[in-house]
Order: C-alpha cells, then sequence, then structure tokens
C-alpha cells in the first residue's frame, strides 16, 4: 500500500486545516502518517508520530525534532511528503534529502513566507536566501497568496513546480449568509444590544495580530458612535495587557475579550463589519469566513489582505498600525448602510474561489497529478 506523510509544528495545525486533504489520499488508497507535536484524534489517520518540534527555529528541541523525522522517514518509504509550517517545513526538506533520491515526492505548503513586504531587511533576507536554498529539495511548492507566489518565481526558486492555490479553503455549509433574523437571534444568544455597532477579528491575541491598534481604533469611534462593541474571540499571551489597555482608554465596556471559541459560524452572524489589525498574513482564514457570511472587511493594507479585500468594493484596506484611518473607514460605513449592503453581497462573491469545494480541488489536482505520475512510473519499474 502506499504511504503519505504529513508534517507539521502541531497535531492542531492538521485538524484544523488538513483533514479534507488526509482524506483526499485514504480515498485513493494511501496509508496515511502524520507527524507533529501533539496527540493524534483523526481516525482517518493511520500511524502519528508524536515529534517535540518546536516555533522557535533555535530551540535545541529541533535537533532532536531533525533527528527522529530523518529516522522515521527513511525507515517507512513514503511515496509521497507534504510539510506544513516554517520550522517543520524546513526539517522535512531537510530530512527528506535522502528519501527523494530514492523516489519520494516532496511537497511544501507555504502558509505565508517570512520575507515579506514591510519585513525586517535584515532577516527577510535570511529568510528569502533559506528558502530558495530548500526550493531545491521541494518538488511541489504550494504558495496562497500572490506576493509569496510571485516572490518564489522572481527569485529564481528551484522547485520541480510552484503553485498558487486559494488557501485550505473554508467550509461553505458551516457559515452561511447572514440574514436579518439570523443576525437579531444571534445577538439576541450573545447579550448583544440590536442597535449595536458590533465589530469582530477572531485572532490570537498576539503583537503580529496587533489588537492594539482595534483598541485605539475603538477609543477614536466611540466619540461618534458610542454604541461601538469590539468583539475579539482568541487566546494568546496579550490578553490581560489588551484588558488594561482597553480599561486605560475607556473603552472597557466596548471591547470583549471572548477567549479561545469553535463557534465561529455562530459568532459571525452578529457582527456588522469584520476587521483586522494584522502587520503580517498569509492568507487569513478568519477574513475568508467573515466574508463567507457576508460581512464586509476593514483590514490593513498587507500580503494576504489584499488577496481578499478589494478597497471599496467588498471593504477598505488601510495602513497598518494607523488607528484614526481605520476609525474614519468604519465610521463611514456605520453611517452609509447601503455601502455596507452593497459590500456584503460583494464579500460572498469574493470569498467563493476560497471556500473548501474550490480550494480542495485546486490542492488534489496537484496531488492526483503526483499519484498519476508515480503509477506510471510503476508500470515501467522505475519506481519503488
Amino acid at each position: 500500500m502506499p504511504r503519505v506523510l504529513f508534517t507539521a509544528s502541531v497535531f492542531a495545525h492538521l485538524k484544523a486545516f488538513h483533514v479534507p486533504y488526509i482524506q483526499h489520499f485514504r480515498e485513493r488508497g494511501y496509508e496515511v502518517h502524520t507527524a507533529a507535536n501533539g496527540e493524534n484524534t483523526l481516525a482517518a489517520v493511520d500511524r502519528h508520530f508524536d515529534i517535540d518540534f518546536h516555533r522557535s527555529p533555535l530551540s535545541p528541541k529541533n535537533i532532536r525534532g531533525y533527528r527522529a523525522l530523518k529516522r522515521l522517514i527513511d525507515e517507512n518509504d513514503y511515496d509521497i511528503i507534504h510539510c506544513h509550517t516554517p520550522v517543520v517545513g524546513v526539517l522535512t526538506r531537510l530530512a527528506a534529502r535522502g528519501a527523494r533520491k530514492r523516489g519520494t515526492v516532496v511537497i511544501y505548503t507555504a502558509h505565508g513566507f517570512h520575507f515579506y513586504k514591510g519585513a525586517p531587511p535584515v532577516s527577510g533576507r535570511v529568510f528569502r536566501m533559506l528558502e530558495k536554498r530548500l526550493s531545491r529539495y521541494t518538488d511541489h511548492l504550494i504558495t496562497i497568496n500572490a506576493e509569496d507566489y510571485s516572490a518564489a518565481l522572481r527569485y529564481g526558486f528551484r522547485a520541480g513546480a510552484c503553485h498558487l492555490v486559494h488557501g485550505v479553503g473554508v467550509d461553505a455549509e458551516r457559515f452561511a449568509v447572514q440574514t436579518p433574523d439570523i443576525k437579531r437571534k444571534r445577538r439576541e444568544l450573545l447579550g448583544i444590544p440590536p442597535d449595536a455597532f458590533v465589530l469582530v477579528f477572531a485572532a490570537e491575541y498576539s503583537r503580529r495580530k496587533n489588537q492594539g491598534m482595534l483598541l485605539d481604533a475603538v477609543s477614536i469611534l466611540k466619540e461618534r458612535v458610542p454604541e461601538t462593541l469590539l468583539l475579539l474571540p482568541g487566546d494568546g499571551p496579550l490578553k490581560e495587557a489588551y484588558g488594561q489597555r482597553a480599561a486605560a482608554l475607556g473603552i472597557a465596556d466596548n471591547v470583549w475579550l471572548m477567549g479561545f471559541r469553535d463557534d465561529m459560524d455562530r459568532l459571525l452572524p452578529a457582527a456588522d463589519v469584520a476587521v483586522s489589525s494584522s502587520i503580517q498574513e498569509g492568507l487569513p482564514i478568519n477574513t475568508v469566513e467573515a466574508m463567507a457570511v457576508s460581512l464586509p472587511v476593514v483590514a490593513t493594507r498587507i500580503r494576504g489582505h489584499v488577496d481578499l479585500v478589494g478597497d471599496g468594493t467588498n471593504g477598505y484596506l488601510v495602513p497598518a498600525g494607523e488607528a484614526e484611518a481605520m476609525a474614519d473607514r468604519l465610521l463611514h460605513l456605520h453611517d452609509n448602510p447601503d455601502t455596507v449592503r452593497a459590500m456584503q453581497a460583494r464579500a460572498r462573491e469574493t470569498a467563493e474561489p476560497f471556500l473548501l469545494h474550490n480550494a480542495r480541488a485546486e490542492t488534489t489536482r496537484i496531488y492526483d497529478t503526483i499519484i498519476y505520475e508515480k503509477q506510471g512510473a510503476r508500470k515501467d519499474g522505475n519506481a519503488r
């Protein structure tokens, strides 16, 4: 039976984003293995290797992780390896160099290169050089935004093939289009006043997501729209700091730090506008989910956002870190309901290519091409 290996820094990443792709290989008769930090909780996975990877590239744990990963790759004779997340993407491609010589096909999905427009010049150059070197150990490089795809071509990455796909996919059946009745019922369940101007941003509380910009924007917007309410579902190291900042700005009642939520399909329809203050993204799933519900989006003008938000069509783009610009665009939407309604229709249209049935078809076409080529090679006696 042919085998495929999926790798990532943590098993939660595979569970959250790659189950449809794991199932695709099962349907094609593959034995599916995974390697990541954490326990396997998926029935579709035949064998899991719990490896103590660390997200920091400088952690000594990754030396041990590399050795464990190389050992299992050498022992299990994989036909295909698909690696995800930056550090484990590096470790997997290095560990699979010998396996590639024996016929293993290595795929890497870049969920956002660590070099990007606006990145620190020195670290950006280092990461670009690293990715270019690793590309020679990559048979298929999958990118999920236009900036990364263009960069791979412009800088001469030597992957066997470079692809641009519409992310990992958002389940259209789960995220239904918002209606006035659904919006009213969701607000009743959440205890949100019917006349509140509700903003939402689902993300880890972190420097990268930069929720402090949203707090500043709300403090500005509150002067004109006192009923503004910012919903911040998520968790992370800056939760306490953001709570203190909201209190200092006098907007503690206007900001709900909601903690981790797994019911965004129920939460998003209660909102008027989705927002994002991120300073770095690959292709943000939270924005796709918001647009799938038909929310207009006001987001920072960065990689990933520009692939989704058309300034003035389904939302607005503002410079990263400029809270006044964010508040201005939100005030415009509050004061112009006709604009909101027009943007709602366009938001769902924009989300369409990024929905699961479309995104999955793009990636599985890559898989099936590889499977077909390997089957042909076997018949010719040129593969394992």
